[in-house]
């Protein structure tokens, strides 16, 4: 019977996508029917239909997941990306290591994001809940279709398969591709949902401060995913490459970069918007792009347009596709805003010093810094295509733009928790801002003559703008507990949503501190290790023992036995590899690390200059750890924001604006 499921379950697999995508049809088309026509039938199918999409297309993803831990390679895609002695948790995550699986975790990603909406959003109008799933089905049709027809995961390879499997990559056989893709795909898809929303406002009129309310806990959970996503993916291959960098300017990582600072405009427009009414068109526009830069991120992995580590090769035909997708809906989705604009405009004033002034310089920074990371990614795509010549954009482009114009948005930081709505003097904002920032000058200047003996006036900026934000924060915190009885009675009464921002702007700190320093204060050595020599890198003393032979799973590889001195005492072992893989008979390095939360030592191996003797690679990195730690708290304050009473309320009982038809405004 087993054998019989293993053979049946391409097929099974098969089907259950064809039904998914029937299923999508119908959420896209019934329940916008309902909502134009008034039919509470037709609108309420929507959570029935959200249901069965998520059902089917999670029965085709265990259908691959089963294909590949029983090895099956009459499956194409397994025999692609997989083998027999792949490990069996490496043999899961290989569904995702691949362009077709990765892209069924995509789909699977959009039906649990359409499911939640479905659940969770009960208490909205069923009007708006029938339009917001009608724009998901819309969405899934678009990337069900590209799967069963360009990139299908269950094709077979007949009549005669292969007896064992090409093998998953070597450099996704790693705990990153288990953890990394699905995080990041969460925050990707996420955004679809605030995406939906806004085409659901436009369609009705409905865009308030209901309308925020409703949409501000899916943008600020979507972000916070995609926040911690990018923050693994970093985290990945700063050990698993052996290059000893975490992030690199590549054009994938700047695909998954380039939505997160429009989603980071977004989540504080739509603060503005909810509390004020303001900005509505804008947020709307900002809603839209996000999710647009997610799916131009998809385009650029899946196009096969891009030459980088991350991206998957394939057939320029799939890149049309998806192609043309993005342009269906991004000018659909403008022009139904150009349409709809008129009926979205807030007509409340605020001054000059008021914190809508400051949340609308961080919008418009984080959209020039977003411009000027899209130029530097496509440039070159589009040098290419016009003739103009290979065009390469690297590093010192982007930080040229991208490290003064985010220095200035830290700067910005802390003025908008201290300001006022509406209105705030000038005298409000000085009583309350020159002791943070006299002691964030203090400990700026400090901090690089008691860290080395070398003062570095970039690590006494990155450090006084990190200090500033903290800083600037706990002003606001013990302003706003002036008038308490006492310290934690105080605390009781502030709302989740403020410990969320706290949290998610001292993980900015946090991580501004971290990509400073480590930048700064990097050493570095290549190096000729011979068994018994001892290299020192600063205070520290590396001893390599002994080489050893070992025999893995799958591979084999050269392990070095390396002791660490500090101060003539001893610090720890130190093992890195250089792996063989049997199947494909690739290799690798494998990192050995001593972290702590101030300094990383990293010793990767190189290539064999002797029987006795290794080319190595030292590196002392201070404070790398804060990078990723900041981008947690980022994550963390999204989960604080979401959970928020305010936002399990329910709220049907917010008053609707009134709907007016597309055509009447056409007319007019």
């Amino acid at each position: 019977m087993a054998l019989d499921f293993v053979q049946l379950a391409p097929e099974m697999g098969q089907f259950a996508l064809i039904l998914s995508l029937c299923l999508s049809a119908a959420l896209f088309v019934l329940p916008l029917v309902g909502a134009h026509y008034g039919s509470n039938v037709l609108m309420q199918s929507g959570r029935s239909l959200a249901t069965g999409f998520f059902i089917f297309v999670s029965f085709a993803f265990c259908c691959l997941v089963y294909s590949f831990l029983h090895d099956d390679f009459s499956v194409k895609y397994v025999a692609s990306n997989s083998n027999s002695l792949l490990p069996y948790y490496y043999k899961i995550s290989a569904v995702w290591g691949g362009h077709e699986g990765s892209l069924l975790l995509w789909i699977l990603m959009l039906a649990g994001w359409t499911f939640a909406v479905a659940i969770f959003s009960r208490s909205l109008p069923l009007d708006m809940q029938a339009r917001v799933l009608a724009v998901m089905g819309f969405v899934a049709v678009g990337f069900l279709s590209f799967i069963l027809f360009t990139s299908n995961p269950f094709d077979r390879i007949l009549p005669i398969p292969p007896q064992d499997g090409s093998d998953l990559n070597p450099l996704l056989q790693d705990i990153g591709l288990i953890i990394h893709p699905p995080v990041l795909y969460m925050g990707y898809v996420g955004f679809s949902v605030v995406f939906a929303f806004a085409i659901a406002a436009l369609l009705t009129g409905r865009l308030d401060s209901a309308w925020a309310r409703w949409s501000r806990p899916w943008a600020t959970m979507a972000w916070g995913f995609l926040s911690v996503g990018i923050a693994l993916g970093s985290w990945w291959a700063y050990y698993e490459l052996g290059w000893g960098g975490w992030w690199f300017w590549d054009p994938v990582e700047n695909a998954s970069f380039l939505p997160w600072l429009i989603g980071t405009a977004l989540i504080h427009s739509l603060a503005v918007t909810e509390k004020r009414s303001l900005f509505k068109s804008w947020t709307i526009l900002l809603a839209i792009f996000t999710f647009s830069l997610s799916l131009l991120g998809t385009f650029l992995v899946r196009s096969g347009v891009l030459t980088s580590v991350h991206a998957f090769a394939n057939d320029p035909e799939r890149g049309v596709f998806i192609l043309g997708f993005f342009l269906v809906v991004v000018g659909g989705s403008l022009t139904l805003f150009a349409l709809r604009a008129p009926v979205v405009k807030g007509s409340a004033g605020f001054n000059l010093l008021s914190r809508e002034t400051f949340l609308l310089a961080n919008n418009i920074l984080l959209t020039i810094i977003m411009i000027m990371v899209l130029l530097g990614t496509l440039y070159p795509l589009v040098a290419d295509a016009l003739s103009l010549g290979k065009i390469s954009v690297g590093p010192p482009y982007f930080n040229l733009f991208f490290l003064p114009l985010m220095g200035l948005l830290c700067l910005l930081m802390a003025f908008g928790p201290l300001s006022n709505w509406k209105r705030t003097t000038g005298l409000q904002l000085v009583n309350l801002l020159w002791k943070p920032w006299a002691i964030s000058l203090v400990i700026g200047l400090v901090f690089p003559l008691i860290y080395r003996d070398k003062y570095e006036i970039l690590a006494a900026l990155t450090v006084f703008i990190a200090s500033w934000i903290v800083t600037a924060l706990l002003a606001d915190l013990f302003y706003r507990l002036r008038n308490s009885d006492s310290f934690f009675a105080g605390l009781k009464k502030l709302s989740l949503s403020y410990f969320a921002m706290v949290v998610a702007h001292a993980g900015i700190a946090v991580t501004t501190v971290g990509v400073g320093l480590t930048s700064i204060y990097t050493e570095q050595r290549d190096i000729r290790m011979e068994v018994g020599q001892k290299v020192t890198v600063v205070e520290y003393d590396f001893i390599l023992n002994k080489l050893t032979h070992i025999d893995g799973p799958n591979y084999t590889a050269e392990e070095a036995l390396i002791t660490v001195m500090k101060d003539g005492k001893f610090l720890r072992e130190m093992k890195p590899q250089k792996r063989r893989y049997l199947a494909s008979g690739s290799t690798m390095t494998e990192v050995a690390l001593d972290v702590s939360l101030f300094r990383d030592l990293y010793v990767a191996m190189g290539e064999p200059l002797t029987e006795t003797a290794w080319a190595m690679r030292v590196h002392l990195k201070p404070f790398v750890r804060w990078i990723w730690l900041g981008a947690l708290m980022m994550g963390f304050g999204a989960v604080l924001a979401v959970a928020d009473k305010r936002y399990r309320k329910a709220i049907k009982q917010e008053s609707p604006a009134v709907e007016v038809p597309v055509g009447k405004l056409v007319n007019e």
